[in-house]
């Protein structure tokens, strides 16, 4: 988001115009269509537009614009993209090819089940691999992210109670949390009660024990948690929450740190959402796509969105089963983001039980690689004692402290690096958080050049903390306002135009 101010710089600064500022009026055309062709469509003269405006520009002006708009931008097939809880692991280009088929980019979710069989047995075998991952008993592949499938973890969990003719309205979230899980909860119509993180950074069982009641609905939890740290107390939290009557439900975001080692199903949760664009290595950001299933125990299976895909022995076919009187309805339009589930399913096969099982291995080595060499105590340091899982989170405390330059400024400064930065400032029960996630896609000398640029800047904070505290310089947009750009966002071309000045 951002202001005209900051929009018109950008383009200034780059040396290239937004696309509605070029071309001339009556000037060149990317493509002509032939005399009369769409005159047989026979549309009435009240639908027809009377004007349409859109840059005119030929062909290679257009390529040649946003060929130059697409150099500027920063993705993981560029370079190390550390995003805490994101897992921005690099996507491999067979499961982009498969999506591209054909069979599978161009049929239509019209089209009558008897002639998409194929598409339902993927989404079948999807579903029982991802059962079998998770350690649930049936899964929707509906959801389009992981707070879709938060939403409807949370609309089954309400389901599972008015069905018992229980009305219970808590929801537990601890204080690390993402902040989706207390939005999720709260759209749901539950009353969010927080618990607080113990001196280890995982859940206080003393302060658990308190806030679980006959009211608790569902416990919403990460394991690992955002600080990338194992709740190796699972076992009796599950036990505590479900002795009171209530659900365990688990935000699969951080899944990559346990997959393959341990299922959430074993350790007592009853709803389980992935991120298949997170853990499954589907490309994501900038808006998507994504895929967020959502996995239940058998009790709960009822209640799941419809249309379930079922198999059919007798007749050897795979059907879409509507009659389900206990469902909560459907969430989202037709069956979910398909090709994101192609691809999901060709990483699984490609890699097997082995192999996802060593990506987990190699995202934990990486995260601990990097905590044993930056968390000196003097420029970063750890606030909870580790191991970590797959993601480590630095506090920037001790260097803002000494100079003045605060996490923010880090991040700012890995810009003029050639790195894209980590996630700062979060989970926000961190000072100065930096929360650094390498996935197992990265080697050891990618980490290495990332560790030297951060203890460069370390460096510089303290020799011309004045350069840090300017970055990013070597970029062709430098620090935006951002309290400004969250006020006066610009989203659209004609938010643009409203805020241009006259």
């Amino acid at each position: 988001m951002m202001n005209y101010h900051q929009a018109r710089w950008i383009c200034e600064s780059c040396l290239e115009p937004l696309i509605f500022e070029m071309g001339n009026k009556g000037g060149s055309r990317g493509i002509l269509l032939p005399r009369g062709v769409g005159a047989e469509i026979n549309i009435p003269e009240k639908m027809l537009r009377k004007s349409l405006n859109i840059p005119e520009l030929s062909q290679p002006e257009v390529v040649r614009h946003y060929t130059r708009l697409s150099q500027m931008n920063f993705c993981v097939d560029t370079g190390f993209y550390p995003l805490g809880s994101c897992t921005m692991k690099y996507n491999p280009k067979v499961n982009e090819e498969l999506a591209d088929l054909d069979e599978v980019a161009n049929i239509h979710p019209d089209q009558d089940e008897g002639t998409v069989q194929g598409a339902l047995e993927i989404m079948y075998r999807l579903e029982r691999l991802l059962c079998e991952i998770t350690g649930m008993s049936k899964m929707c592949l509906q959801p389009s992210a992981g707070a879709h499938g938060e939403f409807l973890g949370m609309l089954l969990v309400r389901a599972y109670f008015r069905a018992r003719g229980e009305t219970r309205k808590e929801v537990i979230i601890p204080d690390s949390a993402h902040g989706t899980n207390f939005a999720s909860a709260g759209m749901a119509g539950f009353n969010v009660v927080v618990v607080p993180s113990n001196n280890r950074g995982r859940v206080d069982l003393e302060a658990l024990r308190a806030a679980v009641s006959e009211k608790t609905a569902a416990l919403m939890m990460t394991n690992p948690n955002t600080l990338g740290l194992f709740e190796d107390e699972i076992l009796e939290i599950s036990k505590m929450v479900h002795d009171a009557g209530g659900l365990l439900y688990y935000d699969g975001a951080n899944l990559n740190g346990i997959i393959g080692k341990a299922r959430p199903g074993d350790m007592g949760f009853d709803i389980v959402h992935l991120n298949l664009h997170k853990t499954f290595s589907t490309p994501h950001g900038g808006g998507g796509p994504g895929s967020g299933p959502v996995g239940v125990a058998e009790k709960l299976e009822e209640f799941l969105p419809v249309p379930v895909i079922e198999y059919d022995e007798e007749q050897g076919r795979f059907w879409l089963n509507y009659n389900r009187p206990h469902s909560i309805g459907k969430i989202k339009s037709f069956f979910g983001n398909f090709g994101v589930l192609v691809k999901a399913y060709a990483y699984i096969l490609s890699m097997g039980a082995d192999g996802l099982k060593e990506a987990a291995e190699a995202a934990v080595i990486n995260a601990n690689y990097l905590m044993h060499k930056l968390a000196d105590g003097k420029s970063f340091k750890v606030n909870y004692d580790g191991p970590c899982k797959h993601e480590v989170v630095l506090s920037a405390e001790p260097l803002k402290r000494e100079t003045g330059v605060t996490a923010r400024d880090v991040v700012k400064r890995l810009l003029d690096f050639g790195l894209h930065p980590p996630t700062y400032y979060f989970p926000p029960i961190v000072p100065e958080a930096l929360m650094i996630e390498p996935t197992e896609t990265e080697s050891k000398e990618e980490l290495d050049r990332f560790i030297a640029a951060m203890k460069a800047v370390a460096q510089e904070a303290r020799t011309d903390p004045g350069r840090v505290k300017a970055a990013p310089t070597a970029t062709a947009i430098g620090r935006l306002d951002e309290t400004r750009a969250s006020r006066e966002p610009i989203l659209s071309w004609r938010m643009y135009q409203r805020l241009k000045p006259k």
